[in-house]
């Protein structure tokens, strides 16, 4: 703990116990940081894997018991205030934020033939919008002369297609766009901006059938968990990773489409 400095970390899209976000956040707050997260339960609902309204009370008592401060807030990223809203609570409950993990994601399946405004307007405001501005905002009120980090959660677009992903890939993609561009305009301030793709993870979504048809792509034979991208997230805002900037890592276990 002391070697870390009382560091906090922002982490958005946290509503699942079996999700990445909140791996993120066990992984976290068993090195020490302390954790401030957001959760939309409205848009968990209406997905197939749907959730427990008390999930993300769970979770933070969980992370407590691990001895760091913890706080956390629904918020809609849909909503142009929302940034805002987010870094002024972080500051007032636990102190200006070290780190921001970027992990909140709308996606819905649609492809050229159903993709409505309506739906290409939701992925914008939530995968490229909100991750934009909490990224700005975050950068404008980094305090310190060094050891900023910023991780934004990809999805591989520029690995291969995504067939029936239309909107997801094509607002995903631009996260990659915006990590290399904003790395070069945080790097003076002392903030590295990466970017992280998982692969395919088993968070509750996948069938059996599905797990059996992805696992032959795997290398090592499993699937990939959440904990796999959480550790590799916990290396990016160590201060061993201090160099590391622009980056878009594919941490996905050799996975082969």
């Amino acid at each position: 703990m002391n070697e870390l400095k009382e560091k906090i970390a922002i982490i958005t899209g946290v509503s699942r116990l079996k999700g990445i976000g909140a791996a993120i956040c066990n992984e976290l707050a068993e090195a020490g940081y302390h954790v401030f997260f957001t959760y939309w339960t409205e848009y968990d609902k209406k997905m197939p894997w749907s959730i427990q309204l008390d999930e993300p009370i769970k979770l933070k008592e969980e992370l407590e018991r691990k001895g760091v401060k913890v706080s956390c807030m629904e918020l809609d990223l849909t909503h142009i205030e929302a940034p805002e809203q987010l870094l002024n609570r972080v500051i007032d409950q636990l102190g200006y934020p070290d780190i921001l993990i970027n992990n909140a994601a709308y996606s819905t399946n649609n492809d050229f033939s159903n993709l409505t405004a309506e739906e290409l307007d939701k992925h914008y405001m939530v995968n490229v919008r909100a991750t934009t501005l909490l990224s700005s905002q975050f950068a404008q009120r980094f305090e310190k002369q060094s050891g900023g980090r910023i991780v934004n959660i990809t999805s591989g677009q520029f690995q291969g297609p995504m067939p029936g992903e239309l909107a997801y890939a094509t607002t995903k993609g631009a996260v990659d766009a915006l990590t290399i561009t904003l790395s070069a305009e945080l790097a003076p301030l002392g903030i590295t901006v990466n970017a992280i793709n998982p692969g395919p993870t088993d968070t509750g979504w996948m069938t059996e059938c599905i797990k059996e048809e992805l696992k032959p792509m795997f290398p090592f034979g499993r699937i990939g968990e959440p904990k796999d991208v959480a550790k590799s997230i916990k290396f990016l805002v160590s201060d061993e990773a201090d160099w590391i900037t622009g980056q878009i890592i594919h941490s996905e276990g050799g996975f082969k489409r």
